[in-house]
């Protein structure tokens, strides 16, 4: 008999490898590989795209014919938006997100509104019965349309389905419990993820199937598996979400039918999730009037803007070192801003700890935060308060000039929009700005803002 070859991968992320290893050289966790048996080669015929989409011959650029990108409408706006615009016929689409965030009930509920439009989808669930998916189901509501329920994990069974149903979109919960017989390896591994991956991407080119997969992630919030899953797919969605707050956030980080990093927020009930159709006045509830180190500032997520509260405490230490604490932003942004306010500005906060934090659990990390971040703490710092009608956004240099942001005229209509009634921004971009009604500061160094705390 011929001998098994025996690999080892990592349970956090999927690398495979030759030996076993303490840590995982692509995820850097500690004792992550478990021993499984290599997958067995054999001749590859391809991903098998070949249809009315594609031809069997190379065809020149001129000759291929251009029709537009059928889009399917869910209902749900926020979904819609990060999709950009709705669900492209064909497309392969990828969902991570933690464990119970609310993936599979964000999904059963884009079940629900596409079969009360007579849309035939196929859920298949290879974690949990189909008594749990109906439990979640009444939960959300009442199904007009029949939902197609499939509980399995073994793909040459799933092919037959598929085959058999033909359904228009089809939805994969998870792909790491999906698994081909003629693989010799254990289910969510690089072997089996990327060839269950490559089974539903020929049904969605070949057929025109739009198919939804969803991925585990690993501590750190990747999808767990291959790297490559995330090059084979259209489109990457991500579901965020602190889990002791209410609101979730849908982020598209790779879109082949829109544009990337577009966000949609969704607020967690007991009947499933809701759409925040205002996320700027959802981000600002709570948010105190009169206090020091507090300041609002407009951050872009894809295309749109959302007013966000940068908060600052700066107290003295009772220790050699001081304390350094950010939350919602990068942490040696953060560092690197207070060496230039110690530098630029003449103020040494080497016996002060220093907070930041950017309130509703938002994490931002655009450079536009920067002049929000120096007003939040100069404002703490000297205990002045800044005028609740202003809001403040540009990014700093190491030099303590306040350079130009994107989308500046974006960021002031929704604050305008808000009610705010005075904007600090970058000059260069206060010189572009077309007639508004607020009342704009443009400044170009991080001395003139001292002027605007009092």
């Amino acid at each position: 008999m011929a001998k098994t070859k025996i690999a080892f991968f990592c349970k956090e992320c999927g690398f495979e490898s030759n030996k076993w290893l303490g840590k995982c050289p692509a995820c850097n966790q500690w004792d992550t590989f478990a021993e499984a048996p290599r997958a067995a080669k054999k001749v590859s015929k391809g991903v098998g795209v070949s249809s009315s989409f594609t031809n069997n011959e190379p065809l020149e650029l001129s000759k291929v014919s251009m029709t537009e990108n059928e889009r399917l409408k869910t209902g749900m706006r926020e979904f819609d938006r990060v999709l950009g615009g709705g669900i492209v016929k064909g497309s392969l689409v990828l969902v991570g997100g933690d464990p119970g965030i609310g993936k599979s009930t964000l999904l059963l509920q884009i079940c629900k509104l596409l079969t009360d439009q007579e849309v035939k989808v196929l859920y298949i669930s290879g974690e949990e019965s189909l008594h749990q998916i109906k439990m979640r189901a009444e939960r959300i509501g009442k199904f007009k349309g029949e939902l197609l329920l499939y509980s399995e994990t073994n793909l040459d069974i799933i092919e037959e389905a598929i085959h058999k149903v033909k359904p228009a979109v089809l939805i994969i919960d998870s792909i790491q419990t999906m698994f081909k017989e003629d693989v010799s390896a254990a289910p969510g591994s690089v072997s089996q993820v990327r060839e269950s991956t490559a089974v539903f991407l020929k049904f969605a080119k070949t057929f025109g199937i739009s198919t939804f997969i969803v991925g585990h992630v690993t501590k750190e919030g990747m999808v767990a598996g291959p790297r490559v899953l995330e090059h084979m797919v259209d489109t990457v969605l991500y579901f965020e979400g602190d889990s002791g707050a209410a609101y979730r956030m849908l982020r598209g980080v790779k879109n082949r039918f829109g544009s990337t990093n577009e966000i949609g927020v969704f607020e967690m009930r007991q009947n499933g999730l809701a759409e925040v159709k205002n996320p700027s006045e959802y981000m600002l509830q709570g948010k105190p009037k009169g206090q020091s180190g507090s300041v609002v500032c407009c951050s872009m997520e894809g295309t749109r803007p959302i007013l966000i509260e940068t908060q600052a405490l700066i107290c003295r230490t009772n220790f050699n070192m001081p304390r350094r604490t950010s939350a919602g932003t990068d942490y040696n942004r953060v560092n690197l801003l207070m060496a230039v306010m110690e530098k630029r500005l003449g103020i040494s906060m080497a016996e002060c700890d220093a907070y930041v934090n950017v309130a509703g659990g938002m994490k931002v990390t655009e450079p536009a935060l920067d002049l929000a971040i120096i007003a939040a703490v100069l404002s703490s710092y000297r205990n002045l308060v800044i005028d609740d009608g202003m809001i403040i956004f540009g990014e700093v240099g190491l030099t303590g000039e306040v350079r130009a942001v994107s989308m500046a005229e974006q960021r002031v209509l929704e604050a305008e929009k808000m009610g705010y009634e005075t904007c600090i921004m970058p000059a260069v971009n206060c010189k572009s700005m077309k007639t508004s009604h607020m009342k704009l500061i443009g400044i170009t160094n991080i001395k003139e803002i001292i002027n605007y705390i009092k």
